[in-house]
């Protein structure tokens, strides 16, 4: 019989929780059962605050993108705009003061009208504070930038037209000129021929001629003025020496015509006549010339102072026996 000293007790195991159970590692080793999902909640909180600090970083990254982009086109924006603008109030201000007149093709000036009308856009620049809004505003201010662009072009070729037509019209215009002004001086290098005080001047037009035939076909209309201006200084100088020669002609035939007149009045300066008639002899005064009559019968021969017989002088210029004749056929006291 086994004494109760001997009795050995036997225990019974005791059930522990399921939470505490331990499970085998992959080494070999034993690890409570709350451990995993321990490490995958911190693992969890891990990710979530990785991922909110990537968010917050991407974040940030895309709105720094989105602020960058839209400074750039900004910048181009105003860069376009200045473009613009200098062509606006610099060439295009020109253009635009030429008349339709002006031109040689009149439609320039109608599109330049047309592209002076146009309305630019209004700047708003980058007032967005998230890169949504940044975006937003890049891709508006780039269409900006591309209409300055397109319009500059545009506006610079209206100008160009307006410019290169007006060229032309003022080309067209020296060579028209220059062609009257050739008429005009060759139909007088013709007609002066004789009639000019100095030749030298007939061969100065004669030689603008020449050299205006040589320019007249030219594209330069500065040069074509040139010898147009050329032509009236020529040509002036030959009216001025047919007028010259004209005054100098009329002037001799004046002192021609005066010389006549002198010569004939002093070849009627002096004459006289005498004649007898009746038993008279008067003396008219108040002349150059002396105008003796006397007044009486005559007899004798015939012939001058010698065979007329002496005349009864009586009267007022009677004489008495003391006239006596002369061998002049007069008599004289």
């Amino acid at each position: 019989m086994m004494n109760e000293n001997d009795k050995t007790e036997i225990l019974e195991p005791v059930e522990t929780p399921a939470e505490n159970i331990t499970e085998p590692s992959k080494d070999g080793r034993k690890c409570p059962k709350w451990l995993p999902p321990l490490v995958a909640a911190v693992c969890a909180v891990i990710l979530v605050a990785a991922g909110i600090i990537g968010w917050n970083a991407y974040s940030g990254a895309k709105l720094a993108e989105a602020k960058e982009a839209c400074a750039t086109a900004a910048d181009t924006v105003r860069n376009n705009a200045n473009e613009y603008n200098a062509l606006l109030n610099g060439d295009a201000a020109d253009a635009a003061a030429v008349k339709a007149e002006q031109v040689k093709d009149s439609k320039t000036v109608e599109s330049l009208g047309k592209e002076l009308k146009a309305m630019a856009p209004e700047y708003e620049g980058c007032v967005a504070e998230n890169a949504q809004g940044l975006d937003a505003a890049a891709v508006k201010l780039n269409e900006q930038a591309d209409w300055y662009e397109t319009h500059e072009k545009s506006l610079s070729k209206a100008v160009r037209a307006v410019a290169e037509s007006k060229a032309a019209k003022r080309l067209d215009d020296a060579k028209t000129n220059l062609t009257a002004k050739l008429d005009e001086a060759s139909k007088l290098l013709a007609d002066s021929d004789g009639k000019v005080a100095d030749n030298a001047t007939r061969d100065a037009l004669s030689n603008a001629i020449d050299a205006a035939n040589g320019l007249k076909d030219g594209n330069d209309p500065a040069k074509i003025d040139g010898a147009r201006k050329t032509l009236e200084d020529a040509i002036n100088g030959v009216n001025a020496s047919v007028q010259a020669k004209t005054d100098a002609d009329a002037q001799a035939a004046a002192a021609a015509a005066a010389a006549a007149q002198a010569q004939a009045q002093a070849q009627s300066t002096y004459s006289g006549v005498s004649s007898y008639s009746g038993g008279a002899y008067g003396r008219t005064e108040g002349s150059t010339s002396g105008s003796n009559t006397y007044r009486g019968t005559t007899s004798g021969g015939s012939g001058p102072a010698a065979a007329a017989p002496k005349p009864n002088l009586n009267g007022a210029y009677g004489c008495g026996n003391s006239c006596t004749g002369k061998d002049d056929g007069y008599y004289h006291h």
